[in-house]
C-alpha cells in the first residue's frame, strides 16, 4: 500500500511538473519614495545616461577615426578611468552595477545593429529618453519581502498590487520613472506559468481600426480608441502647457498633467491588450495573424493616429510570448497574401478591393463582409502552409522603395488564382 502510495505521488508530481512552465518573468510594481531616495535615484538615472552616452561616443570615434570596434570589456576599463577623473569623481557617489548594466545595454544594441535587427544606437536624451536604472543581484537585497538598493539605508516602498511567486526571489531589480513622475520597480524572477489545457480550435484574426480585431469566427472585438476618448482633455492640457513660458515651474507642471492624460490612455489600452490576448490564447490552440508593417502604415497621415491607438505591434508582442507560455501555436502569415481579395468560399480573386468597399459579393454569389472574409482567408492560408511547409513567416526584404505604405499583395503571392 505505501509503495502504491508513493508511486501515486510521484506520478502525479510528474504530472504537474509536465503541465507547469518555468519562465523568467518580471512583476512590475508601483512605489513611493522617500525624498533621500527620490534624489539617490534620481542622480543615477543621469549617471547612467552618462556613461551610457559617453561609450557610445567612444565607441562611435574609434570607428571613424581608426576603424577600430570598441567592445564591452573596453567602455568598462574607459568607466574606472573616467571615475579617476576630477571631472568624472561624482560617477563614485551612485552604485556602480546600474552604471555596469548601461554598458551592457550599449553592447546588446550594437549587436543587434550588426545582425541588422536594429538601427544604430543613439545618444540619450534627458528629456525624452526612459528614466532607468537596473540593478543585479549583487546590488540589492531582498529579505522577507523587503527590497534595498545598492547607497540606500531603508527600503523602498512598494505598492503590493499582486504577491509574487511563492518562494520567487528577484535576480534583477530596474527602477524607473515614467514622464507622468510615478515610480516603478520590475522584479524579474522565475515563475512557473500553469500550461492552459489543450483545445482543438484555432482562429483566424485580422486586424482593423472599425474593428480592432476581426477572428474568423466572424466576431468583432470593438475598437475602444483610448486616445480619442480622452482627446479633449488631452488637447487642454497641451493647450494650457503651451501657454506657459519654456523652462519655467508652470510649463513643468502643464506638462506633467499632459503626461498623466498619456498615462491614463497607455494604462487602459495596456489592461484591454492583455486581457484580450489571454482570452485569445486560453481558447485558442492554434492562432493565425497576418504580418503588419506598422512602421509604414503610420507614414500615412491620414491613419496614423487612429494605428498607434490601435496598438497592433502591442497586441502581436503579447501574442507571441503567452502562446510560447502555453505551449500555443501561432502562425503570421506572409504580408503580401491578398487576404482581403480573394475569396474564402470558391477560392476566386477580385481585381481590385479599395479600402472604402467593406463587403462584396463573389462570382460565385457569396456575399463577404471584407474583414471576416479576410480573417477566414489567413486562418485557411495559415493551415495549409504550417500542414504543407511554406513560408508565412515575416519576409523582412520584399518591400520595395516607391511601394504604398498600405497593405498590398505581391503578383507572386496571387499566382494561379483566378481574377474575377
Amino acid at each position: 500500500m505505501r509503495r502504491a502510495s508513493m508511486v501515486f505521488t510521484s506520478w502525479s508530481a510528474s504530472l504537474w511538473a509536465m503541465s507547469t512552465r518555468v519562465v523568467k518573468r518580471a512583476y512590475k510594481y508601483r512605489f513611493y519614495p522617500t525624498p533621500e531616495q527620490a534624489a539617490e535615484l534620481a542622480r543615477t538615472f543621469g549617471c547612467v545616461r552618462l556613461v551610457y552616452n559617453k561609450a557610445l561616443q567612444a565607441r562611435s570615434e574609434a570607428w571613424t577615426l581608426r576603424q577600430e570596434r570598441v567592445n564591452y570589456n573596453a567602455t568598462s576599463a574607459l568607466l574606472t578611468g573616467w571615475k579617476k577623473t576630477d571631472e568624472l569623481a561624482f560617477l563614485n557617489e551612485v552604485g556602480s552595477v546600474p552604471l555596469q548594466q548601461a554598458l551592457r545595454h550599449l553592447q546588446v544594441a550594437f549587436t543587434n545593429f550588426w545582425a541588422k535587427r536594429a538601427k544604430y544606437p543613439t545618444f540619450k536624451s534627458k528629456k525624452k529618453s526612459r528614466r532607468s536604472a537596473e540593478y543585479t543581484i549583487s546590488a540589492f537585497r531582498w529579505r522577507d519581502g523587503r527590497l534595498t538598493l545598492a547607497k540606500m539605508t531603508a527600503p523602498l516602498d512598494i505598492a503590493w498590487s499582486r504577491p509574487l511567486p511563492e518562494g520567487a526571489a528577484p535576480s534583477t531589480v530596474t527602477v524607473s520613472q515614467d514622464a507622468a513622475g510615478r515610480w516603478f520597480v520590475s522584479l524579474l524572477c522565475d515563475d512557473r506559468i500553469e500550461q492552459t489545457p489543450a483545445v482543438h480550435a484555432a482562429v483566424g484574426i485580422d486586424a482593423g481600426l472599425d474593428s480592432l480585431l476581426i477572428l474568423s469566427t466572424g466576431e468583432k472585438i470593438t475598437n475602444p480608441r483610448h486616445e480619442r476618448a480622452d482627446r479633449k482633455a488631452l488637447a487642454k492640457a497641451q493647450r494650457a502647457m503651451a501657454k506657459k513660458e519654456k523652462g519655467s515651474a508652470n510649463r513643468a507642471k502643464a506638462r506633467l498633467k499632459v503626461a498623466r492624460v498619456h498615462a491614463r490612455i497607455t494604462d487602459r489600452r495596456r489592461d484591454m491588450l492583455h486581457k484580450l490576448t489571454t482570452r485569445l490564447v486560453r481558447e485558442n490552440q492554434t492562432l493565425v495573424i497576418e504580418d503588419l508593417t506598422v512602421r509604414n502604415m503610420v507614414k500615412n497621415h491620414s491613419l496614423a493616429r487612429a494605428i498607434s491607438d490601435a496598438a497592433w505591434r502591442q497586441f502581436r508582442t503579447m501574442l507571441e510570448y503567452k502562446a510560447a507560455w502555453h505551449s500555443r501555436e501561432l502562425i503570421v502569415v506572409d504580408r503580401w497574401f491578398p487576404s482581403s481579395k480573394l475569396c474564402s468560399t470558391c477560392g476566386a480573386l477580385a481585381e481590385r478591393m479599395p479600402l472604402n468597399i467593406r463587403s462584396w459579393t463573389c462570382r460565385c454569389g457569396t456575399v463577404h463582409d471584407r474583414d471576416v472574409n479576410a480573417a477566414r482567408n489567413n486562418l485557411a492560408e495559415g493551415l495549409s502552409v504550417a500542414a504543407c511547409g511554406g513560408g508565412v513567416r515575416p519576409q523582412r526584404g520584399n518591400l520595395r522603395s516607391g511601394q504604398p505604405t498600405m497593405k498590398q499583395e505581391n503578383p507572386r503571392a496571387t499566382k494561379g488564382i483566378p481574377v474575377l
